[in-house]
């Protein structure tokens, strides 16, 4: 009997990403392979890349390095963005013996089969059309599974390499997805993460929607609780908030990518918006639905930013009633408008605008976080932390730790919040047991 090979996965970036490698790795069937963690000896390491910025990359190196330094004889399969628009530069790194793209990544089995096989591998990394749709969703060892609705982007932000490494918005099916949840459902899963690269472009490719899309989750889903990820603030209109109003099922959280709050720069980065949209509907959030979760992300340094710009836009997302923000360092991308714009703003300066920013997050983070203590929230757990109290999430998304003397893993149940600690996390009572 042929032993079984060991087979190990690793993520790099987006939730997208994740959805994707849990189902690539499903195709690879325990009767035939062993799967193993990525810390554990393998003959196949796996992993699924990301390209966003340089230090994405440079994690994607640096892990093939150190997996190669530890396990020579393995084999190293590198799959997605990073793969998709630099494949030649990865096959040259010691190690690696597949590269593919994100179109072939599906297929990953196979190609690994022909290639132990000692077949000719043609793999050209070609981009995915309007029509090339995969389907995907992860499942096991967690209390929340994410669930792909919809790849690519016809967006043409000046920074933004994604349309070049993932094509055109395209989608899955409404009728899709639900049966997903479905199955979803019955691994015993509590909570699903709609996501893609602009979900709010959902329905583009079928002539369907986002709005319908969550009205039938909502009325017909098994599932108790439904988050959406990172939605375009110029996609969310009056339907979509009203539909999150009045639902328990729909949870009250929201990250709209905002990425400067100086109208000359969101004009540079040819974003689809101004900046008063966007504080609308931040306050419209606010107003509609009681203590709702409105998160964003901000570029800083982008070419062009002077420092009145940075102040400009630092006052106006001070302003902002956000619970937290992601920051990020301009970072240059090949084939993007922004890398040949002038202006170009020094790593210096860059440090110093992006340590101002943090500190913005971190306060907006505690006022969130004081604003809710004394309420009762619902909150899913999901393990234990190094002090065996129960970890989990508030449907508004405040991390919460509360001890219990029972195992409450996967269960949805009240906890008042009670204090918050140093780490910005919520001390919670359980009310309901």
């Amino acid at each position: 009997m042929k032993e079984k090979q060991k087979i190990a996965f690793f993520t790099l970036g987006c939730r997208l990403n994740f959805s994707e490698t849990s189902n690539i790795s499903r195709d690879f069937e325990p009767a035939n392979f062993e799967h193993v963690t990525f810390s554990q000896e393998a003959d196949i390491y796996v992993i699924n890349s990301c390209m966003v910025t340089e230090k994405a990359e440079r994690k994607c190196r640096d892990l093939i390095k150190k997996t190669h330094t530890q396990y020579p004889n393995a084999e190293i399969v590198v799959i997605g963005c990073y793969s998709q628009l630099k494949h030649e530069e990865i096959k040259k790194i010691p190690g690696v013996s597949l590269v593919l793209g994100n179109q072939e990544k599906f297929n990953l089995l196979h190609f690994l089969e022909k290639k132990q096989n000692k077949e000719q591998i043609v793999s050209s990394c070609e981009i995915m059309q309007t029509k090339d749709f995969h389907s995907s969703f992860s499942l096991g060892g967690r209390t929340r599974s994410f669930v792909k609705i919809q790849d690519g982007c016809d967006y043409n932000c000046a920074y933004c390499t994604i349309p070049l490494a993932r094509g055109k918005s395209r989608n899955s099916s409404i009728e899709e997805i639900f049966s997903q949840t479905e199955e979803i459902y019955k691994n015993g899963v509590q909570e699903i993460i709609l996501t893609g690269v602009n979900i709010g472009d959902f329905g583009k490719s079928n002539a369907e929607s986002l709005f319908k899309l969550l009205k039938k989750l909502e009325e017909k889903s098994k599932i108790p609780r439904i988050r959406i990820s990172s939605i375009e603030p110029d996609l969310v209109g009056d339907n979509l908030i009203d539909l999150f109003a009045a639902s328990e099922k729909l949870l009250p959280h929201f990250h709209l990518p905002l990425q400067s709050g100086n109208d000359k720069i969101l004009g540079l980065m040819r974003r689809r918006y101004k900046r008063d949209l966007f504080e609308k509907l931040t306050l419209k959030l606010v107003d509609r639905i009681p203590f709702v979760s409105v998160g964003t992300d901000i570029i800083t340094a982008f070419p062009g930013e002077t420092e009145d710009d940075f102040v400009d836009g630092l006052e106006f997302v001070k302003s902002l009633p956000l619970s937290h923000i992601h920051v990020f360092s301009y970072s240059p991308r090949k084939n993007t408008v922004a890398i040949d714009l002038p202006g170009k703003v020094s790593s210096t300066i860059a440090k110093e605008r992006s340590k101002l920013l943090h500190i913005i997050s971190e306060e907006k983070e505690k006022q969130f976080i004081e604003k809710n203590l004394g309420k009762k929230r619902k909150v899913l757990f999901e393990n234990k932390n190094k002090n065996h109290e129960y970890q989990g999430y508030t449907d508004n998304y405040i991390k919460i730790i509360s001890p219990s003397n029972r195992n409450i893993k996967n269960e949805i149940l009240f906890v008042e919040l009670l204090e918050m600690n140093e780490k910005r996390e919520a001390i919670g009572k359980i009310i309901s047991q």
